[in-house]
């Protein structure tokens, strides 16, 4: 019984990071039910976002920001919260620019959208490194989730907890934002019939272009999150995309809920393998999903294809 019940502080730490797996994928998965293209520049912008936020939270050989200094001794909007509303906007515009680009591809052949992506992925990674240099940077974080604290008699960190209820808040309003309004529903649309939504008067491109940049802002909001856990380095984008990759097949491609629980599961089994077994925690996710597909193919809550009919 104590050995489940010192298992708490590390399945919170799982948790944290599996909401933030899922919060990653969500981004990514909008952008595939949308675009239908698979943005392999995904990672590259999860790690520009954290890179960007760096510039702005730190003020030596940061941005200058007149309306982010004190008056009077009281901080206007602190760095850390401009950074999570300012990052994911940069990300966005280059996002957007990255769409423009992937125009020319639409209606051909999957691997020229493919190779487009990929290469944009290294064209951002190689210009993180021109402009940050190779070494691993540490995102400074507000003292009020620094640190750790002690509850029940077990040690707990603060920032996972934040991490954790950050992420909930986040995932809970793309749903709303999805399910509830208008854009939500067009969104929804454009995932299941392109043609349909054109025909229905809809600006197409302009759909396509936003929904690109929303989706690459939530890979920035990942990115500054995920920062002061993994740190700052040009390959961390890698270390985001193959997990939102194994989540969205793992949940189920389109399932948004699916993504989540799937994000939840991933974070958990490294969390907790890694807790034990450091050198096992990334096979663990290969090993979740090779356990689920072998039984369901099409993931959690994937829909039935026609060949299982």
């Amino acid at each position: 019984m104590d050995f489940l019940y010192n298992l708490l502080p590390h399945l919170v730490n799982g948790i944290a990071l599996g909401l933030l797996f899922a919060l990653i994928a969500l981004g990514f998965m909008l952008i595939i039910g949308v675009m239908e293209v698979i943005n392999l520049a995904h990672g590259s912008l999860f790690a520009l976002g954290a890179y960007i936020a760096l510039v702005i939270i730190t003020p030596e050989g940061g941005l200058a920001m007149p309306f982010l200094e004190n008056w009077f001794g009281i901080a206007i909007v602190p760095r850390y919260v401009a950074a999570l509303i300012l990052a994911p906007f940069v990300v966005a515009f280059v996002g957007m620019g990255l769409e423009f680009c992937l125009r020319r591809t639409y209606g051909k052949d999957p691997l020229y959208g493919l190779l487009l992506t990929f290469g944009a992925a290294l064209v951002i990674e190689e210009a993180i490194r021109v402009i940050w240099g190779h070494g691993e940077y540490v995102l400074p974080i507000p003292k009020e989730i620094r640190g750790g604290f002690i509850h029940a008699d077990l040690i707990w960190s603060t920032y996972r907890v934040y991490a954790a209820i950050f992420s909930i808040a986040m995932i809970g309003l793309l749903w709303l934002f999805i399910e509830k309004t208008p854009y939500g529903a067009i969104i929804k649309a454009g995932a299941h019939d392109s043609e349909m939504v054109r025909a229905l008067g809809i600006n197409l491109p302009k759909l396509r272009t936003l929904v690109f940049g929303f989706g690459t802002a939530l890979a920035a909001i990942a990115g500054i999150i995920m920062a002061p856990i993994w740190g700052i380095r040009p390959q961390v984008g890698v270390d985001a995309v193959v997990p939102a990759f194994v989540v969205i097949v793992l949940g189920g491609i389109g399932s948004f809920w699916g993504a989540v629980i799937a994000g939840l599961m991933v974070g958990m089994v490294v969390g907790l393998t890694a807790a034990f077994f450091s050198d096992w925690s990334l096979l663990s996710m290969y090993l979740l999903l090779l356990a689920v597909v072998t039984f369901r193919a099409r993931g959690l809550l994937g829909k039935a294809s026609a060949l299982e009919n």
